[in-house]
């Protein structure tokens, strides 16, 4: 390996940097320049995250050497525009709501300045053929088009301003709040003076898993910052912004001095973890409750101060005396106070028809910072001291360690191989080095798998396995399914199958760790901080208090981040390396060590009545969930059973669970009875739903969608499906181009959802159609 120093002219001045000059520029950029708004997302060069300008010419970091960029002028997303401004990419971005989790945009942008620069009025196939490569995993591609285009000819912007912040504790507390009855907490050693509204939750058990709520609670500082204390995090979905809009209604101050303090577990109250549509059914209403209550403490704080004022009175962070005579701030009232008030759980919420900030559009406050590069993911994250980490991966999903050989390992300079039970790692100042090693264990396993795709569904029907409660096996039934079934005019018999599906989020998991004492802090970036710092405890064989997870966030989960895999081997490696240690998979780890959505066999029955309606209806999924399996349609005569299966690989939560597949299912079920009794799929649909509101969807999807005047033929059609779950009513009208070769093309989509109350409408949007 050579070693030695280049020169790099890096976004407008020169910088020595060591090494060896085969090295990705990535790995030079990200590690020895701390320029870490250029991002990993493969190290293949497939997903763009991690793209530069090599003399305005976009490249991709992690498949270009340091010694290929000889002395052309490199530009990351740090250098693109001059401190304190906006490139107008970035700026365009912002307006449209381009981004969700954001770890893709900072080659996104690069990209497109670059193409900018080039043409400054390019047309949407430019566009196009210029982000060619770019992944976004959270789909804003539609928002990036229009932000590119926009930006044409615009010039730089100022950056917003950063808003207020709560700043995490130095030192942790005594005690996690969570494990602390909540008007025992320490409130104000961790926050300034003011007043303390909180929900409690319930209690933690003896044993066994925790699943109930832990609650809420808000401070109003005597600065006028609200900080309000929630268990949930954000993989991208911004639930942050739609909560911060709910504590902003309710305690009637302007959005921007609403700040979230999310998924600490020392700080933040428990919560079982950021999954299933949860966040504004759960942690909203809990939030808005300490709201309420705050905004019930301030009044009466003002009563004293000011005489008689009412409700209606506290406006914009003020109370105003009825007669305008006197005013007074939050922040003035509760001043050299320590007030903690408990919230109950029937207080006097504002109705959605009276908000005036929730339900409204508002900026995603993290945006600036993504679209910029500095906004700091778990792994970008750093501490001083810090070594790097890797740990040695199973070859597949159950091997068994048999034997290993350390020899090769412990002679790669400057690592330190560790081995623990089945975990065998190593830790270095140099990443390349630690890798190296790690490619130097000799290990034996356990014999793989035998089972293919095409033995798959007979694999899961053979190895039926009986699982107690959540995620059990289940059975529903009405009426009288085998007499129907045998009495129908028309019988119908399918099985629908769904693959495996790996998660990919764009940022792959990682994980630092640090102890101090017999503590130890790990930041990571999971949907269940609680759930992971309860899986670190048992690893450690510590105490559940001794361990904090701090979750910044993060590029993205889709149900595929509720493990603590990262976690647990970086402090592990930590603990016996006597400095914090960072873990961070590659995307070949993320692809063959993570869990992957289930694989699904779906068979379904069915029998119509004389008139073409199904007058029998037996539906079975085996293996992937019972999630959305209740047919929306009036059935007479219903079974719907789930069997769970032993895996041949590692499974788990996935967005939307199995509702995709048992949605899948059935639907494509209902258009192949359509098309049996000779109906049209819509009216077919339309005179058997059994819930109003998802009908009057489909009928506002169709006529959006064109359905009565559609040209079927020539390989031309139009599609439609529909869902209900969670009192979600979502319907989706596809229009779709068979060519003459075979090739499909997707001309449209349209869909329609009726989800209730919208907090953040914009996001709203954003997030379907991302999902589309």
């Amino acid at each position: 390996m050579l070693v030695g120093t280049l020169m790099l002219a890096v976004n407008g001045g020169i910088r020595e940097v060591s090494g060896d000059p085969s090295q990705s520029l990535l790995r030079v950029l990200r590690g020895q320049l701390q320029l870490r708004g250029t991002k990993y997302g493969c190290g293949e060069g497939a997903c763009g995250a991690c793209t530069v300008l090599l003399d305005g010419e976009p490249h991709l970091s992690c498949s270009t050497s340091v010694a290929d960029v000889g002395e052309r002028q490199v530009t990351t997303i740090e250098g693109l525009a001059p401190a304190g401004r906006l490139h107008p990419v970035q700026a365009a971005l912002l307006a449209e709501g381009g981004l969700q989790c954001g770890f893709c945009t900072p080659g996104m942008v690069l990209a497109a300045a670059a193409l900018l620069a080039r043409d400054p009025s390019p047309d949407e196939l430019q566009i196009r053929t210029a982000l060619n490569g770019h992944i976004c995993r959270c789909g804003t591609y539609s928002r990036i088009l229009k932000a590119v285009a926009g930006a044409a000819g615009q010039q730089t912007t100022a950056m917003p301003p950063p808003g207020p912040s709560t700043p995490h504790p130095q030192t942790r507390v005594p005690n996690p709040f969570d494990l602390t009855p909540a008007l025992q907490r320490p409130y104000f050693d961790l926050l300034s003076d003011g007043l303390v509204a909180v929900l409690p939750g319930a209690p933690p058990p003896s044993s066994g898993p925790r699943w109930a709520d832990g609650g809420a609670f808000v401070h109003v500082g005597s600065t006028g910052v609200v900080s309000a204390f929630i268990g949930k995090v954000d993989g991208g979905q911004d639930n942050r912004t739609a909560l911060a809009q709910l504590v902003a209604e309710e305690l009637r101050v302007d959005l921007s001095r609403v700040v979230m303090v999310m998924g600490d577990t020392d700080i933040s109250p428990f919560d079982m973890g950021t999954f299933g549509s949860r966040s504004m059914p759960d942690a909203g209403l809990h939030l808005r409750l300490v709201s309420v209550a705050a905004r019930r403490g301030l009044l009466e704080l003002a009563r004293a101060r000011i005489g008689g004022v009412e409700d209606d009175q506290l406006v914009d962070g003020w109370v105003h005396a009825a007669d305008q005579s006197l005013s007074v701030s939050y922040g003035d009232l509760v001043e050299g106070l320590n007030l903690v008030l408990e919230a109950g759980r029937h207080e006097e919420l504002t109705p959605p028809s009276a908000w005036t900030i929730a339900g409204e559009p508002a900026p995603r406050v993290t945006s600036p910072a993504a679209v910029s590069g500095t906004k700091v993911y778990p792994s970008d994250f750093v501490l001083p001291g810090m070594l790097e980490g890797r740990t040695l991966s199973h070859p597949f999903h159950g091997a068994e360690l048999r034997s290993v050989d350390l020899t090769r390992a412990e002679q790669v300079e400057g690592v330190q191989v560790i081995r623990e039970g089945d975990l065998v790692g190593a830790v270095g100042e140099d990443g390349a080095q630690v890798s190296r090693a790690i490619a130097a264990v000799l290990a034996t396993w356990s014999p793989g798998p035998t089972v293919t795709g095409a033995t798959l569904s007979g694999y899961l029907r053979d190895h039926p396995v009986q699982v107690d409660g959540w995620g059990g096996s289940s059975l529903e039934e009405a009426g009288d399914v085998e007499g129907a079934l045998q009495a129908g005019g028309q019988r119908l018999a399918a099985t629908y199958t769904i693959p495996y599906i790996a998660h990919v989020p764009m940022e792959p998991r990682s994980a630092v760790a640090r102890w101090s004492g017999d503590t130890v802090t790990v930041w990571t970036g999971t949907q269940r901080p609680f759930a992971v710092r309860h899986e670190l405890a048992e690893a450690l064989a510590i105490e559940e208090s001794l361990v904090e997870v701090v979750v910044p966030d993060f590029g993205g989960g889709f149900g595929g981040k509720h493990t603590g895999e990262a976690a647990a081997a970086a402090a592990i490696l930590a603990r016996r390396a006597g400095r914090p240690v960072r873990v961070a998979w590659s995307r070949a780890e993320e692809f063959t060590q993570a869990y992957l959505r289930p694989a699904a066999v779906i068979d379904v029955s069915s029998a119509t009545a004389p008139d073409g309606a199904i007058a029998a209806w037996e539906f079975t999924n085996l293996n992937s969930g019972p999630h959305a399996i209740q047919p929306p349609y009036a059935i007479p005569n219903w079974r719907l059973r789930f069997q769970p299966a032993a895996s041949p690989l590692r499974q788990g939560s996935y967005r939307a669970l199995a509702a995709t597949a048992n949605n899948f299912a059935r639907e494509s079920h209902i258009d192949e009875l359509a098309h049996l009794v000779g109906e049209d799929p819509l009216g077919y649909r339309l005179r058997q739903l059994s819930d109003r509101r998802l009908a009057e969807v489909l009928e506002r999807v169709a006529e959006r969608a064109g359905w009565q005047g559609r040209n079927d033929g020539g390989g031309h059609g139009l599609g439609l499906a529909v869902g209900l779950e969670k009192d979600g009513r979502i319907v989706t009208c596809a229009e779709v181009q068979v060519h003459p070769d075979q090739r499909l093309e997707l001309i449209r989509l349209v869909t329609g959802f009726d989800c209730g109350a919208i907090v953040s409408p914009a996001n709203l949007a954003n997030q379907v159609e991302g999902a589309v």
